[in-house]
């Protein structure tokens, strides 16, 4: 084993030797190959040396031709660009003269607005690199006129094209952008805008109630589109490409000129003539029911207009100029085309409020109260912003001016009431006088058809501006209601005086006529108004027992007047009387109650007038129940004084109460006939007119 050992390991070390003979043998080879390159290359580096030696003067030149490059890069790569934006401000030229813009054709407008935009930009283009452009030419050519690096043949070429180029950037780019196709084609941007502009109408605008206009969102949205979105964008679009070339004025002003007589040619197929006809200065002299009816015309198109088309024109105007000048411009526009059509509303408006305040024209002064106060938010919200503050305050300055003279209507009323202005005479029959008539009827008339809750609200809004306050109660502290419950007993209070101050004015000659009138005027007051409105605000006890109360004091007054005299002569001081003056004194008696008696039959033929039925009838009873009685009564305790002499007998007095009563009834009947036929004609007016009022009132 250890001699098989020892074989293996003298085999490796001969064939390590054998390995290291051949490299020792490889390696003087090698020796002998580098010895002989390096002889090689000592050849080569010596013939570089005396080349660098040759070269070395051609380096400065090799450095400057360098820097030429540089130079001629620097101003041949704007130039190109320059040709570029040349060549694409011809190709648009010559799509733009292929288009033909038509206002009845948006979808076609909006293309040549991109165009017009496209070569704006490159114009735009052109201006912006010529001067570039210029600038390193300029320099090229004075490095090479200061280096002399090419010779001068093409130094004056050079020179050439930099007085071209510069005479390019002088005229040719400005007579580019303001005087070549570009301008053309504003100017015909311009007339399209116009166009299409007009196109926008308000079509179906006052062929009906305008209930289907009216707006009930804060910003128009749901009014009926008066362009198509496509029109929309169009007339935006014109208005930025427009803008973008300086000409956002000329786009301001054709937009408020056409726009501005659009929504007037709208207002005027409601046939406002009215606004030309009635003067603010001439109100009181035109006659009240043409301003009446104007009035509520006035109304209705007033509503028309802000609601409907002042809605749909910020609407509008918002949407084709709000991209402009971040959104500052539109609003100003929609002011000046709103501002003179609500100026001449105003004007109006101002003149009916600042003419004489008499009484009669307090309902169309609250019809108009009740208007403005409805249509006030959306004044507010249309008419916002400071561009709007001129009409907002004109509008509050409106409401101030209807609400004192609703007021001052209204106290002019009470004054005239109680001034005994009516001027007219205490009434010859004693029936119900004319003011008394005319004041339940204007106060019924107040309460009913919607005029009590604008009065309220005038009360306390003139009521809140009056400078003596801290003597009354808070404003806070009493409500609509109260304050016209205490105004319309101020009236009534006012009306009893009245009464009473006519009452007193009767001649002394007959003391039952004033106590009539006074019973049929506060019969009358109480009988119309109970179960009205106008009782149920004032309260139907207090009108019980005020009225009711005082028509039986002064019927009780009257009984005693005119039937008092003639009880007496039946009464038990003439009994105690017979016994010693004898029967001729019981005859005498009777012959003056006859003849008293005929006295007021006659009266009560053809002077006295109870004109109301249920009161005429209480009245019957009364007299005939303390007037039979007593003529029994006396006719039987002096049967013997009186015998052989005819009296009528207690039935026939009563017949004669009943039959002159019931021809006071008949006589009452043609009166109020030839009454009715004398007013029927007003009567008719007046239904007509609330008629016209229903039609043309409208909905919040």
């Amino acid at each position: 084993m250890e001699d098989d050992a020892d074989a293996a390991a003298l085999a490796k070390l001969h064939a390590s030797r054998s390995g290291l003979a051949s490299l020792l043998l490889s390696s003087s080879d090698l020796h002998l190959a580098i010895s002989a390159f390096d002889d090689r290359l000592s050849l080569r580096l010596t013939a570089l040396s005396v080349v660098s030696e040759a070269v070395a003067p051609l380096q400065p030149h090799a450095v400057a031709t360098q820097a030429l490059r540089s130079r001629i890069d620097s101003a041949v790569s704007p130039a190109l660009a320059l040709l570029r934006s040349f060549s694409l401000v011809h190709s648009l030229q010559r799509r733009l003269l292929r288009l033909s813009p038509s206002a009845a054709d948006p979808h076609g407008l909006v293309a040549y607005v991109d165009c017009v935009d496209r070569l704006h930009d490159a114009v735009a283009g052109v201006a912006a690199e010529c001067e570039p452009a210029v600038e390193r030419l300029q320099e090229a050519v004075e490095f090479l006129s200061r280096t002399k690096a090419t010779d001068r043949p093409r130094l004056n070429r050079l020179k050439e094209a930099l007085t071209a180029l510069q005479a390019l950037y002088e005229g040719e780019v400005d007579a580019m952008r303001y005087e070549g196709l570009l301008d053309e084609a504003l100017l015909q941007l311009q007339d399209e805008y116009e166009s299409l502009i007009l196109q926008i109408k308000y079509e179906d605008f006052g062929e009906s109630d305008g209930r289907d206009w009216f707006s009930h969102s804060t910003d128009g949205s749901d009014l009926p589109l008066l362009a198509s979105p496509l029109q929309i964008e169009a007339l935006r679009r014109i208005s930025k490409t427009l803008s973008a070339n300086d000409c956002v004025d000329i786009a301001i002003d054709i937009y408020i000129k056409v726009r501005y007589r659009r929504a007037a040619k709208a207002l005027m197929r409601l046939n406002p003539d009215y606004l030309r006809t009635y003067a603010p200065g001439e109100m009181d002299a035109t006659e009240w029911a043409e301003v009446e009816a104007a009035i509520t015309l006035w109304i209705r198109h007033l509503e028309l207009a802000v609601r409907t088309l002042f809605s749909a024109e910020k609407k509008l105007c918002r949407d084709v100029l709000g991209g402009l000048m971040g959104g500052a411009v539109w609003p100003e526009c929609f002011a000046k085309i709103a501002d003179r059509i609500m100026a001449v509303f105003f004007r109006f408006g101002e003149g009916v409020a600042r003419s004489s305040k008499v009484p009669q024209k307090l309902f169309k002064l609250l019809e108009m109260f009740d208007a403005l106060d409805r249509i006030r938010p959306e004044v507010e919200s249309i008419f916002d912003g400071d561009s709007g503050s001129d009409i907002r305050a004109r509008f509050r300055e409106l409401q101030k001016l209807v609400v004192h003279a609703a007021a001052k209507a209204f106290w002019e009323f009470g004054l005239r009431i109680e001034g005994l202005q009516d001027g007219a005479s205490p009434p010859a029959d004693g029936s119900v006088p004319k003011i008394v008539r005319h004041a339940v009827h204007y106060l019924k008339c107040l309460m009913a058809a919607g005029y009590a809750g604008p009065m309220g609200q005038v009360l306390r809004t003139e009521r809140t501006w009056i400078a003596e306050l801290p003597a009354r109660t808070p404003i806070n502290a009493v409500d609509d209601k109260e304050l016209l419950r205490d105004a319309v007993l101020n009236i009534f209070e006012a009306l009893q005086r009245n009464i009473e101050a006519k009452r007193a004015r009767y001649s002394k000659k007959d003391r039952a006529l004033p106590h009539v009138m006074a019973t049929n005027a506060y019969w009358y007051m109480y009988i119309r108004t109970r179960g009205t409105e106008l009782a149920k605000l004032v309260g139907e006890d207090t009108m019980k027992a005020t009225h009711k109360k005082a028509a039986e004091q002064a019927a009780f007054a009257y009984q005693e007047a005119a039937w008092g005299p003639l009880l007496k002569l039946l009464g038990k001081e003439g009994e105690e009387e017979e016994a010693d003056i004898g029967a001729e004194a019981v005859r005498t008696r009777m012959e003056e109650f006859m003849r008293g008696f005929d006295d007021n039959l006659r009266k009560h033929k053809s002077v006295y007038c109870f004109r109301d039925a249920v009161l005429r009838e209480q009245i019957r009873e009364a007299v005939a129940k303390v007037v039979v009685p007593a003529y029994a009564g006396f006719l039987h305790a002096n049967a013997a004084s009186i015998h052989g002499r005819t009296f009528l007998p207690p039935d026939s007095i009563r017949g004669l109460i009943r039959q002159v009563f019931d021809a006071g009834r008949e006589e009452e009947g043609r009166r109020e006939g030839e009454r009715e036929r004398r007013s029927s004609r007003g009567e008719r007016v007046q239904r007509q007119e609330r008629a016209s009022l229903e039609d043309h009132k409208f909905a919040t």
